[in-house]
C-alpha cells in the first residue's frame, strides 16, 4: 500500500511538473511574439495621409516590438485589394492592416464582399474630416462660387480623391444634397487615394479633390492648390482660415478614420500585445508630433471599443449612402 502512495505521488508529481512546464512554454512563447518580421498592409497609394499614418505606426512599432514592420502598399478596387489582402492573410500575427473607413462602405455598395466583420480589430487611432479642394489658380475663391458654377454648369466639374463609392465620394454626395444640388451636378472621377487624386488635380486632369486637409497640406503649402472649405464640427487647427460647411450653411459633416485590424481567426494573446503596443506608439510624443504637425487628428480606442465603433459605423454607413442615393 505504501509502495502504491509512493508510485502515486511521484504520478502526481510528474503531472504537476508537466503541467508547470507547458505552461512556462506558453508563456514563453507570447513573451517571444514577434519573432520575425511583421507585413503592415496599407490599401492606399504611397505618399496619402493613410500611407503616412501607416509608416509613422511602422516605425514606432518597430521600436517597441524589436522586429521590422514593413508597410506594403497594396491598392485597388478603391481599398477592396488591400483590405482583403489584410483579412485573407495567415492568421498569426505577422500582417496586420491599416484599416480605413471604407470598410463599412465597400460591401454596401457590392464593390466587394470583405466588410468589417473578417477583421479582428486591434485599435482606432485618428479621424479626419473631409475638405475641398482646388486648384491654386481655379476662378474659385470660395465654396458658394464653386457650387454655383457646378448647379449652372452640372457635369463639366469632376471631383475625385478616392474610389468610388468611398469616404471623400460620399462627402462629395452628401455636401452636393445637402446644398440642395444634384449629385450629379460634380460627377466622381475613381482614384486609388488621395495622393494620386491630388496629383491629377494639380496636372489639370479633375478640379475638385474632396480628400482631407491633411492629405492636401504639401499641395496647399506648395501653392498648387487651395482649400475652399472642411467637413468637420469645427476649423481645423492648420488651416484656421477655412471655414466649416456649417457656417456656410450646409449642415453636412464626414470624415474619414483609421485603425489597425487583423485577420478574424489571430489569437487574443497576439491581438493584446499590439493593441498594448499601439497605445504606446500613439501615446508617444513623436506620434503626437507628427499627427500634429501634420494636422492629422488623433482619436485612441482600444481593441473592444474599436470593433463597437465599426459596427456602428456600418450601420450608419448603410442608412446615409442609401439616403444620398449611392446604394440602391
Amino acid at each position: 500500500m505504501k509502495e502504491r502512495n509512493i508510485k502515486l505521488f511521484f504520478i502526481g508529481f510528474m503531472l504537476v511538473a508537466l503541467g508547470l512546464g507547458l505552461l512556462s512554454t506558453l508563456a514563453e512563447a507570447q513573451i517571444k511574439y514577434p519573432t520575425r518580421p511583421i507585413q503592415f498592409i496599407c490599401p492606399w497609394g504611397a505618399g496619402g495621409g493613410t500611407d503616412r499614418v501607416a509608416r509613422m505606426l511602422g516605425v514606432l512599432l518597430e521600436k517597441d516590438l524589436g522586429q521590422p514592420v514593413t508597410v506594403v502598399n497594396r491598392t485597388g478596387g478603391g481599398g477592396a485589394v488591400g483590405h482583403t489582402a489584410g483579412t485573407t492573410a495567415a492568421p498569426d500575427g505577422y500582417t496586420m492592416t491599416i484599416v480605413t473607413v471604407e470598410i463599412t462602405m465597400m460591401h454596401w455598395m457590392g464593390l466587394a464582399q470583405v466588410n468589417y466583420k473578417d477583421f479582428k480589430p486591434v485599435a482606432l487611432i485618428n479621424i479626419d474630416p473631409a475638405g475641398v479642394t482646388v486648384r491654386a489658380d481655379a476662378p474659385w475663391n470660395t465654396l458658394k462660387e464653386l457650387l454655383d458654377y457646378a448647379k449652372a454648369n452640372p457635369g463639366k466639374l469632376k471631383a475625385t480623391g478616392t474610389g468610388k463609392g468611398g469616404i471623400w465620394d460620399l462627402a462629395r454626395a452628401g455636401m452636393l444634397k445637402t446644398a440642395g444640388i444634384s449629385i450629379d451636378a460634380i460627377p466622381w472621377v475613381p482614384s486609388e487615394g488621395a495622393a494620386p487624386g491630388l496629383a491629377e488635380m494639380v496636372a489639370g486632369g479633375v478640379p475638385v479633390v474632396t480628400c482631407s486637409l491633411p492629405e492636401a497640406r504639401s499641395m496647399i503649402e506648395a501653392k498648387k492648390a487651395k482649400a475652399l472649405a472642411i467637413m468637420g464640427e469645427k476649423r481645423d487647427n492648420i488651416f484656421p482660415d477655412v471655414p466649416t460647411l456649417k457656417e456656410l450653411g450646409i449642415n453636412w459633416t464626414m470624415g474619414a478614420w483609421r485603425g489597425v485590424g487583423v485577420p478574424k481567426d489571430t489569437p487574443d494573446d497576439v491581438v493584446k500585445v499590439l493593441e498594448k503596443s499601439l497605445e504606446k506608439a500613439v501615446a508617444s510624443a513623436e506620434f503626437k508630433d507628427f499627427m500634429v504637425k501634420n494636422g492629422f487628428g488623433i482619436l485612441w480606442k482600444p481593441a473592444a471599443e474599436y470593433g463597437r465603433f465599426m459596427a456602428d459605423g456600418d450601420r450608419d454607413m448603410g442608412a446615409i449612402m442609401k439616403e444620398v442615393g449611392l446604394v440602391k
